[in-house]
């Protein structure tokens, strides 16, 4: 079996900043400069985020598309050119063993439970994904681990020259947005491809309905490399077949996860959520696959099935999971995803859900959780809500589906970390302004404000529900509203919203001192009693991957070291 090298991925991710970087006007590009980078032994790891900070972000790329509007493919040229720049080449991508995923939701889950099966045989995997939650060399792994800060800055300082080599048997990759027109899209030769549950985001770029989305998605299909994707609705399915033809790429649909396990005991999933047995399910096809096209021993048995779905694509093979497959799955993590911690009185319900369907999911996984949960005493409970998004979503829609989960308090604030911090940079944005980000949390807070009222609206002029003795009256008379009434809040950082929500009563996050000001709005003195006196206090963080990794670096200060 043939093995790579992971400075590969360096390169590919390195580059994939710069080419986001870029503009679409030749002679016009900004990111990385023609010239070999200098040789500087006493950078260290914060000194290289820093500087890799300043680069394009994802949302400044996408602003920039709408105002210029250019070629998509000029992208991908300019990383075939930033790879150069690198040493590498693109027939150097061709000899990794590519697993290649993507999709709306789901991606990355379904990266994690691959990457995590496949390393249950023994072999070597390097797994590359965006974005990060807590450091950024998050997004190149090693068998699961992040690389350590001591490479990712010798091979951010050193890019330019050849690097050593440290060697892997197949590489994950994640696609950063959409497909076709993606950095990562300059693979010529995965061996197999996925593409995980369709949906709508990044419109401004992909598209604004599902179906033209799933054009941009199944732009990752390659000539005679087979291709897997999960039940998805006609339309966006059809666009995915037609895609698939068009260049001869086989493409299957995985059988849902239940027809897997018959015959033998459920499987056991390390991620929370009845939506990742759709992202297992096609981890499961992309694992079976790749062992077989590597001619590797020890794969799923083949049994029938008397499955009957409506085959708008061939079905993919029915096996029989090994037991190595069941560990993977049961042993995968995947940080930030229907993640629970357990802390004393308070428990945090972790997801980075951002777009309309990935919301459902998670307001469904909540309550679930919820209804589960033991009542503790007669003391009251207390609900809170962690929320910021960014870029081009649908706040209002992101928060209308949050309603119903009854929160006391509905807390904003951006995606820092703290206001002023010099000491870490993995957190930072320096292309945003705190009054840039402040202003947005405003925004939030105005649509929760008005989604409360609406409701509370709503239930006042209700119809009243019959009398025992008679009929319902026919007139719409006002009556006390039995809403759910929630507070709001702003605070100007992460460390200050988990310093108020938590009051001292988390064992872990335990700050040196209060912060000047927290207690100065009403809401926040009052709810701090409540908060203090409450039997139980349930946080949901969500709206934003990257506050669920500014929570972590805070609550988990291990995985920052």
């Amino acid at each position: 079996m043939s093995r790579a090298r992971v400075h590969l991925h360096s390169a590919l991710f390195l580059a994939a900043v710069s080419a986001r970087g870029t503009t679409t006007r030749v002679g016009a590009r900004r990111g990385l400069s023609a010239r070999p980078a200098p040789q500087e032994p006493g950078m260290e790891y914060q000194d290289a985020v820093r500087m890799l900070n300043t680069l394009q972000t994802n949302a400044g790329y996408l602003d920039q598309v709408k105002l210029q509007r250019g070629d998509p493919q000029t992208q991908l040229e300019a990383m075939v050119l930033y790879l150069a720049r690198s040493g590498l080449q693109v027939e150097d991508l061709d000899k990794l063993n590519i697993i290649h995923v993507t999709g709306t939701k789901g991606k990355g889950s379904t990266c994690a439970f691959t990457e995590r099966i496949l390393r249950g045989y023994g072999l070597k995997t390097g797994f590359f994904s965006s974005p990060h939650l807590v450091q950024v060399r998050e997004r190149i792994r090693i068998n699961g681990q992040p690389i350590s800060p001591e490479l990712f800055s010798k091979h951010f300082w050193h890019l330019y020259h050849r690097l050593e080599e440290t060697k892997v048997d197949l590489a994950v990759v994640e696609v950063g947005i959409g497909g076709a027109y993606d950095c990562t899209n300059i693979i010529r030769k995965p061996v197999v491809c996925g593409v995980s549950s369709l949906g709508i985001d990044h419109t401004s770029l992909l598209g604004d309905t599902v179906e033209k989305i799933a054009w941009q998605k199944g732009g990752i299909f390659k000539r005679g490399v087979p291709a897997f994707t999960v039940i998805q609705p006609s339309g966006p399915l059809a666009v995915l077949r037609e895609r698939a033809q068009q260049i001869s790429c086989p493409l299957y649909l995985c059988p849902p996860l239940e027809v897997l396990e018959e015959g033998g005991p459920p499987l056991t999933l390390g991620l929370e959520g009845e939506h990742q047995r759709s992202n297992a399910a096609l981890a499961l096809q992309l694992a079976q696959c790749w062992l077989q096209q590597q001619n590797h021993p020890g794969t799923g048995e083949l049994k029938a099935s008397r499955l009957n779905l409506l085959k708008a694509l061939p079905l993919a093979p029915v096996f029989q999971p090994t037991s190595h497959m069941r560990h993977g799955l049961q042993d995968t993590e995947w940080l930030g995803r229907n993640q629970v911690l357990r802390r004393g009185p308070l428990t945090w319900y972790l997801d980075g859900a951002h777009t309309v369907s990935s919301m459902q999911a998670c307001v469904r996984w909540f309550s679930q959780v919820l209804q589960s949960h033991e009542k503790p005493s007669c003391r009251p409970e207390v609900r809170v809500l962690l929320f910021n998004a960014t870029g081009d979503r649908d706040r209002a829609a992101l928060l209308k589906l949050l309603q119903p989960c009854q929160f006391d308090y509905a807390v904003f604030c951006p995606n820092l970390t703290e206001v002023s911090s010099t000491s870490n940079a993995d957190q930072k944005n320096f292309t945003v302004t705190l009054d840039q980000v402040l202003l947005c949390c405003f925004e939030h807070q105005q649509h929760w404000s008005n989604l409360t009222e609406e409701q509370a609206n709503q239930d006042l002029w209700r119809p009243p529900s019959p009398e025992p003795a008679g009929p319902a009256s026919l007139l719409l008379a006002p009556r006390t509203p039995h809403t759910h009434s929630t507070s709001s809040l702003i605070f100007s950082c992460i460390s200050h919203a988990l310093q108020w929500i938590s009051q001292g009563r988390d064992p872990v996050f335990q700050p040196p001192s209060p912060s000047w000001g927290l207690l100065t709005h009403p809401v926040a003195g009052t709810g701090a009693s409540v908060l203090r006196e409450a039997a139980a206090i349930h946080v949901l963080v969500t709206g934003s991957l990257h506050l669920v990794g500014g929570v972590l670096k805070l609550l988990e200060p291990s995985l920052s070291q």
